[in-house]
């Protein structure tokens, strides 16, 4: 059931400004069996701008447990992310001087594709992950997980049980939480007194510039902009030290949040991502104008593209089943008349389908065997990844496409 809010989940104010309307759609990453297709739930989506304090969000809540209780999404899947947490782990460890006495938490660790750096290091560790499904993959690999969503009452027992956290990891989940001054709460009262929250989110800014919609979703309550985002942590005690700009995503930040009574310094970047982000207009509000039209002027470029490939007897297949994929064929209209199928390395989503567009889910083995003549890459942010894993397709002078910022079509490296 869809609920609240009228009021914006951050400072109160009216909702009343709409970013994006992408019409009533299924769930994502709600993957479904042949026999389930028929019927599929659909909701709202509609994306919404505070006029007070700027937070972008859904302007309605789907509960949390109907989206990630049996998730779907693997990290280890990508050898990118793989990297990305390799990075980072060997970067805080070295920043702060991790050791054996230190408390790592990781927030949504999924598969423990993260936390596995710090446990081989022989940092404590625990991973908060509400998917059962996926925590029992952290756990089987040697990664210590509980299954259950982080609340300020679960920061409680884990003070008292574990520890104060001397880093608390949060990549990519906190935009899923609705109750997002409940999870600051909980975060502010976990977090050691010389601790490090790292929060990393998709920058709005980017997705505002690139018209990336299709990482709006169910699952996405909210677009986040530093701006936006700063006077929520100060009503509890938190400030942004620094802050990274990130290439994953297409464009993300990760803010290191500490304690404001804490003595570190406000990093230059934190500067010059604020003045970034109001030269932009994200203060002032002018940057969200004729998002929609934008919007439309992808799916219609895609439209195009698939119409003259059938005109041409061009065949197409997709790759990447990512939740972005999701949205951009399902507010493009695409189906199964447009492209073949869509393929996937990760053996749990093979054989099931995308409840929209009704575009079943393949190995990868089957793009060497059909020999499509083009294949839309959905997961745009990891298109050289895709691309270097595609080359075969040259062999038969395949395509590679994405659909956003704008339509292109390019040959991936032998």
């Amino acid at each position: 059931m869809l609920t609240g809010p009228v009021l914006c989940r951050g400072c109160s104010a009216p909702l009343s400004t709409t970013l994006a309307d992408l019409g009533r759609t299924p769930l994502a990453n709600g993957l479904v069996s042949r026999d389930k297709l028929e019927g599929v739930a659909r909701y709202p989506l509609r994306v919404v701008v505070c006029d007070r304090c700027r937070l972008v969000q859904l302007d309605r809540d789907l509960p949390p447990a109907s989206m990630f209780s049996d998730y779907l999404y693997f990290s280890s899947y990508s050898a990118s992310w793989l990297a990305h947490a390799r990075t980072y782990c060997e970067a805080m460890i070295s920043r702060l001087g991790l050791e054996a006495r230190s408390r790592v938490v990781e927030i949504a660790s999924n598969d423990g594709y993260l936390l596995k750096n710090f446990v081989a290091r022989g940092i404590p560790c625990l991973g908060i992950e509400p998917a059962a499904n996926v925590a029992a993959v952290a756990v089987a690999s040697g990664v210590p997980t509980l299954v259950d969503w982080f609340t300020k009452d679960l920061a409680e027992r884990l003070r008292r049980d574990f520890g104060p956290a001397d880093l608390i990891v949060a990549n990519n989940v906190f935009a899923h939480v609705p109750d997002i001054h409940g999870f600051v709460a909980g975060i502010a009262r976990l977090l050691a007194s010389g601790g490090v929250w790292t929060v990393e989110f998709p920058h709005v800014l980017r997705l505002l510039a690139e018209t990336q919609f299709d990482t709006i979703y169910h699952e996405h309550v909210f677009y986040f902009s530093m701006l936006a985002l700063e006077p929520i942590f100060a009503r509890h005690g938190l400030v942004v030290s620094d802050v990274d700009e990130l290439p994953t995503h297409g464009g993300s930040l990760r803010l290191h949040v500490r304690h404001s009574g804490s003595a570190a310094d406000i990093s230059a970047a934190v500067h010059a991502v604020r003045a970034a982000e109001s030269a932009a207009g994200l203060g002032d509000g002018s940057a969200y104008a004729g998002f929609q039209d934008r919007i439309e002027r992808v799916c219609e470029g895609l439209r195009r593209f698939l119409s003259q490939a059938r005109a041409k007897h061009r065949r197409v297949a997709a790759y990447g089943a990512a939740a972005k994929g999701a949205t951009l064929l399902d507010t493009a209209g695409i189906t199964t008349s447009d492209i073949l199928y869509v393929c996937d390395g990760n053996p749990h989503k093979q054989g099931l389908f995308f409840p929209g567009s009704g575009l079943e889910v393949v190995s990868p083995e089957r793009i060497a065997t059909d020999r499509p003549d083009d294949v839309l890459v959905l997961p745009w942010n990891l298109a050289d990844e895709i691309g270097r894993q595609l080359g075969s397709i040259v062999e038969w002078k395949g395509r590679l496409v994405r659909a956003i910022p704008a339509l292109s079509v390019w040959e991936p490296p032998r």
